[in-house]
């Protein structure tokens, strides 16, 4: 840890005499005059200064002792300031200065596969980033005329999301759910899916522990992932005033390669930790609490977030930027006040249910529950024909196994669709970090709804599947082709193991 803040410190001083240097190239003497002002108090990350009439709302100011931070309240008689870096130094009676600028980030694909805090500090141990160049945190998003439809599909190697609840680039799709029914899990699988696929990740931790940050990077770089990646960190213990800052700077730099006709896709894990966060910036800066004692703008903040993904039209780059937020939910109450703001705002959710993660359902996507407004648009046609066919079968499995719980006897044809139904739960079921691809979820589909599924035991799904998949990586057979051609493919193939 030692080593991490010191590799930190270094990178910062780097930077630091960069800017310096530039700083003195541009000098030219003159007559100048600026407003001073002075530090009345400081504490939980936030200074109180006096004086800066000219301050506006999210300026930089820089104090004398070394720290920074963003002009976040204007009072009558003082400025609320949050903190962004603070020496050890910094007490009442600290001279700030105005800077004149807002605050922005460094963008470019040098920051593929490293780690940076929200201010685009790094905090591996790689060395200094050379930007490409910078970038505002907090700006509009593009207006109506600068976007395009959602019209191509952003596969997360999900089974049930890929056929079921489909995304689309340029969608904005909430991840919803308890605390420990596998979210983080799904959103880090449609990361490492999108390997080879040109599409560039954004992974942003907002108050994560140390230990969850670290986990998150071995598994990207187990799987190969985090070339394609970088990822924004604010840990548990970082100032409220990073934590409240991390999802702009994820969503900034996403954004960036958006600007150049890249696809993106970036993860906020999670804003739940973000509202609360915000919440007590608020607070602390004595603005009004509503309900839940958030402020009355916390809609507004998500809102301003998300509305940035989109999809641009050709004459923009045709660059994407796909969301996918997380949220948490207590006891699996999604009509509470944060979560409830984030389903209006958002395109869909997916919600993972504690009951299906109980029962051994992974992932524990509880379809009923979750919906994708406009994924279908973008879902290949050939995939949603077969996926709709099987959407209807499992809708009506589950509503049929209600009644085998009390026992009675059902006609045979009922209870030939309640096994049906009972292999498709078994098909449905995929462990963790094992995306797959779209090939073979058509595979799988067409065998199903062909009934090649229809006489295996329960215990033979997953050697049938696993069979299948290996068949599958081995042809070029692509999802263009047609219901009969893979068809007469799976069949020939599953009649080697006597399984047609």
């Amino acid at each position: 840890m030692r080593q991490q803040e010191a590799s930190t410190d270094n990178s910062s001083g780097d930077s630091l005499f960069t800017r310096q240097a530039e700083w003195l190239t541009r000098y030219r003497y003159g007559l100048r005059l600026s407003e001073q002002g002075t530090v009345v108090s400081v504490g939980d990350g936030i200074a109180w200064i006096n004086g800066l009439p000219s301050a506006r709302m999210e300026d930089v100011v820089q104090l004398e002792d070394g720290s920074s931070a963003l002009v976040f309240h204007l009072g009558r008689d003082r400025v609320g300031a949050i903190l962004l870096r603070q020496t050890s130094q910094l007490t009442a009676g600290t001279s700030v200065f105005l800077t004149g600028r807002r605050l922005s980030i460094g963008v470019g694909r040098a920051l593929l596969g490293r780690v940076i805090d929200p201010l685009g500090v790094p905090l591996d141990d790689i060395g200094p980033i050379q930007f490409d160049h910078y970038r505002l945190l907090d700006v509009r998003s593009p207006p109506i005329i600068a976007r395009d439809f959602v019209a191509q599909p952003l596969y997360t190697g999900n089974k049930m999301i890929d056929t079921m609840i489909p995304v689309g680039k340029g969608q904005r799709q909430l991840i919803i759910g308890d605390n420990g029914t596998g979210k983080s899990s799904l959103a880090i699988d449609t990361v490492i899916n999108q390997r080879d696929k040109n599409v560039y990740c954004v992974y942003v931790l907002i108050g994560q522990k140390r230990s969850t940050v670290v986990h998150t990077i071995e598994i990207l770089q187990r799987h190969q992932a985090l070339s394609h990646t970088v990822l924004v960190v604010a840990e548990a213990n970082a100032m409220p005033g990073l934590k409240y800052l991390a999802p702009f700077a994820g969503c900034t730099v996403a954004e960036a390669w958006m600007a150049e006709g890249y696809d993106t896709l970036v993860v906020y894990d999670d804003l739940s930790t973000h509202a609360r966060s915000y919440r007590e910036l608020s607070l602390l800066l004595r603005r009004p609490p509503g309900r839940e004692a958030y402020p009355g703008d916390i809609f507004f903040l998500h809102s301003r977030l998300l509305e940035r993904s989109t999809r641009l039209s050709s004459k923009q780059g045709g660059g994407s930027m796909t969301a996918l937020p997380i949220i948490e939910t207590e006891q699996g109450e999604i009509a509470s006040y944060i979560p409830t703001n984030l389903i209006s705002i958002t395109d869909g959710q997916v919600y993972l249910d504690q009951a299906l993660f109980a029962r051994a359902f992974l992932p524990a996507i509880d379809v009923k529950r979750s919906v994708s407004r406009i994924g279908g648009n973008a879902q290949h046609p050939n995939i949603k024909k077969e996926a709709g066919r099987m959407k209807l079968d499992y809708l009506q499995f589950l509503e049929l196994e209600v009644f085998t719980r009390f026992g009675s006897r059902l006609e045979p044809s009922m209870e030939a669709r309640i096994r049906r139904g009972q292999i498709l739960r078994e098909i449905l079921k995929q462990d963790l970090l094992t995306p797959l691809a779209i090939e073979f979820q058509m595979s799988w589909l067409v065998a199903y709804n062909e009934g090649m599924f229809d006489q295996l035991e329960l215990d033979q799904v997953k050697p049938c599947l696993q069979f299948l998949q290996e068949q599958i990586a081995r042809t070029k057979l692509s999802i263009e082709e047609g219901h009969e051609q893979w068809k007469i493919l799976i069949h020939k193939w599953l009649s080697k193991i006597g399984m047609e």
